[in-house]
């Protein structure tokens, strides 16, 4: 599934070092871009899925954990600057592009953190390679795309994913969903608590990351459900039930109530740590230094 080729590229989002990892999915190669900072045993960061996502919304996590660790942030696939071809983007690639970078591109076993969607990723490849990760730090964790999570069914989320993935209408909806009035009100909805921080930049660099070439392909998927990695919430439970390495959950108080709940749930597991900060879906971006905090010890085993 994975070449070996990679290359040094100069543009950093966290201050480290760039790097191009090529992987093959159904007969395409995808450009991965992935970033080194700091020194020591490698921690892998994992953002979360997302219209805007990109490494840079663990930057300074990653920035605060690099004393201690050769931090590895990457850009999924069709997200940031990675690739963003017109493939079908579903659980199948992103379970196997994890496993092929995890096994591929890291010493194993490493400790993850990774926010939001990426969390069922995580522990699904736990559950199948349990040397793949040391520990786990998920990071407001969800598993249920928005549109699911308003209660729309799957036809009519296929509908809408069909929608955007087309020429013209598509590239019409992705525009208007882009706009930076409309990330600002998503952002205050529900991923950041502190509206003073969605400054005019923040907005902007926000709005460049959705206009590259392709950019609707994935995040339409993630929007509509495509990219939750279970159907339900006990298949999540059991992913954590099977986990064999410690795991550590950090909830932000201000989640909206359904996230929240899911959230709780996970917590409510035998074993299961529990951390609650402040902050909503985005606290990995807005609070770092509040979440380092909570989470360094755990992650050094200490």
């Amino acid at each position: 599934m994975s070449t070996n080729l990679f290359s040094t590229s100069t543009h950093s989002e966290i201050g480290g070092v760039v790097q191009e990892y090529f992987w093959k999915w159904e007969n395409q190669q995808l450009r991965i871009v992935y970033e080194n900072l700091g020194q020591g045993s490698q921690l892998l960061l994992l953002p979360a899925f997302s219209t805007v996502s990109m490494r840079s919304e663990m930057g300074e996590i990653g920035k605060l954990l690099s004393p201690n660790f050769q931090v590895v942030a990457v850009d999924w696939p069709g997200f940031g600057e990675s690739s963003r071809l017109a493939v079908n983007y579903g659980p199948a690639l992103y379970q196997q592009f994890l496993e092929d970078f995890v096994t591929s591109k890291l010493k194993t076993p490493v400790p993850v953190v990774a926010a939001g969607h990426s969390a069922a990723y995580v522990l699904q490849l736990a559950n199948k390679i349990p040397s793949a990760f040391s520990r786990i730090v998920l990071v407001a964790p969800t598993w249920r795309g928005p549109l699911r999570v308003m209660g729309l069914n799957q036809q009519i989320t296929g509908t809408v994913r069909e929608l955007v993935r087309s020429p013209f209408v598509g590239q019409l909806l992705y525009k208007l969903n882009t706009l930076p009035s409309f990330l600002r009100f998503m952002y205050r909805r529900h991923v950041y608590v502190d509206q003073a921080k969605l400054t005019p930049d923040f907005i902007q660099h926000k709005w460049r990351n959705t206009q590259q070439p392709g950019g609707r392909y994935a995040p339409a998927a993630f929007v509509t459900g495509t990219l939750d990695a279970v159907d339900n919430q006990a298949d999540f439970l059991a992913l954590v039930r099977g986990l064999s390495v410690p795991l550590m959950v950090v909830i932000g108080e201000s989640s909206p109530s359904k996230s929240r709940a899911e959230m709780d749930a996970v917590t409510a597991l035998p074993g299961v740590q529990r951390v609650v900060l402040p902050g909503s879906l985005g606290m990995h971006e807005e609070y770092p230094q509040a979440v380092v905090e909570a989470v360094q010890d755990f992650l050094l085993n200490k």
